[in-house]
């Protein structure tokens, strides 16, 4: 394992302090407005439940200019507000650092691992800055189940909208949980915990100088937790509060970033997820509930119209990746029909997705190109649900993801065969 490139001053803080059982940490970037809330709620958690522990909160900052690191420093919690059981024996030290490497969160907790395991933390905890609805039960849930029950990579279980985390819900979760057994619902949840014995696996991987060092960095840990055999379970932790996204913008960016990462991870551990996987139920902590959540008015023109042109510009791309097995005529046939985002449903859609992996594995085309291609697609199949789902109550909707992960479930022998008996066929990333 090479040691990350700390920051002088740094290593004399992590000197001073020596050792500490609980490390928690923020990555940030110009997050002023909101830090400040993050780390009160923070430090309340670890005095209130765990007052027998040494603990640091560690920032690791990407270069704010707006006073986040000044910020993380100054924020302070009343401790006669929180109605202790026990008082705090050691205090919580903080520490705000600046991170090196490629730009991007995944270099930001790079630093946090290196924190974590320079200190021979037992169980650590990382949170996002932007966050306005974490509660000090927050660390509790994401830190007690390593110190106290011996997992490695605690997920988080979010409160959504029913129709927000549409690359999670219909892409990410369906195959994550077919690949690897584990019905993770938050696998690129940005909260989460972990053990130090995690953290320096996630050191000695050579993937800091790629892309998972800007972005995939989610993905990527949770793939390692379940494809090298880690403990894993979740943590339900309410309602996760930042600004809702229409799922009708454009977030061909973020599909492709995202959807790739997967795809390569799929690369990395075939010999995993191709072999005989058991299914196991993933422990569940917290106490989950429905409530309302924020409105949100998707814009099913806007989808509609993309998937329509993206059918027409796309066709002979379509018909290269999906061709093959059938999807490309059953596709062109309900698009002749006009009834395309009434009609891609769980079944046709987990065959699409499966397609573009069994394409990418080939290099049938670049890498970039493949990928933004799917973004009409998956614009049409959320067009489906919206439309379907519309007037429906959000437990109703989850269902919906239900049946999604079964249709995944059931076609992957069939995708497992084609994977393994097919080369890559040219083309390049």
């Amino acid at each position: 394992m090479r040691p990350v490139e700390l920051d002088p001053a740094l290593k004399r803080e992590l000197a001073a302090i020596k050792s500490a059982e609980i490390v928690v940490g923020i990555p940030s970037y110009n997050n002023s407005k909101t830090i400040g809330h993050v780390i009160r709620a923070v430090m309340a958690g670890l005095k209130k439940y765990f007052p027998d522990r040494k603990a640091v909160v560690a920032n690791s900052d990407g270069g704010s200019k707006d006073g986040t690191r000044e910020t993380v420093m100054q924020a302070a919690v009343d401790e006669q507000t929180l109605l202790l059981a026990r008082h705090p024996v050691h205090p919580v030290h903080r520490i705000s650092t600046p991170y090196h490497g490629l730009p991007g969160k995944g270099s930001a907790l790079r630093t946090i691992f290196q924190i974590a395991s320079d200190l021979d933390a037992k169980a650590c905890a990382v949170v996002d800055s932007d966050l306005r609805s974490i509660t000090p039960e927050w660390i509790e849930l994401l830190v007690g189940p390593v110190l106290e029950q011996n997992f490695d990579y605690v997920a988080p279980y979010y409160l959504r909208h029913k129709f927000d985390g549409t690359i999670t819900n219909n892409i990410v979760y369906p195959l994550t949980r077919a690949l690897y057994g584990r019905a993770i619902r938050q696998p690129i949840g940005g909260d989460f915990g972990f053990s130090t014995r995690l953290a320096r696996c996630y050191l000695g991987k050579d993937v800091w100088e790629s892309d998972v060092a800007r972005f995939g960095i989610d993905i990527w840990m949770t793939s390692v937790a379940l494809a090298e055999g880690y403990r894993v379970c979740q943590s339900y932790l309410g309602a996760k509060i930042h600004d809702p996204k229409d799922p009708g913008a454009d977030l061909s960016e973020m599909l492709v970033q995202v959807v790739g990462s997967v795809f390569e991870l799929m690369e990395r551990y075939d010999a995993v997820w191709t072999g005989d996987v058991a299914v196991e139920t993933v422990p569940m902590f917290g106490f989950p509930f429905y409530a309302t959540t924020d409105p949100m008015q998707p814009n099913l023109d806007r989808m509609k119209r993309a998937v329509e042109i993206g059918l027409r510009d796309l066709a002979p791309l379509y018909e290269q990746v999906m061709g093959e097995a059938g999807v490309w005529s059953r596709l062109r046939a309900r698009a002749s029909a006009g009834g395309i985002t009434a009609e891609l449903d769980e079944e046709l859609w987990s065959e699409i997705v499966y397609a573009f992996a069994l394409a990418c594995h080939r290099r049938q085309l670049p890498r970039t190109h493949l990928l933004k291609s799917l973004t009409p697609l998956y614009l049409g199949r959320v067009a489906h649900v919206v439309s379907r789902y519309m007037e429906s109550a959000a437990e109703d909707v989850e269902q919906c993801w239900e049946k999604l992960c079964s249709s995944f479930a059931r076609l992957k022998p069939d995708f497992v065969k084609r994977w393994g008996a097919t080369g890559r066929k040219g083309g390049s990333q």
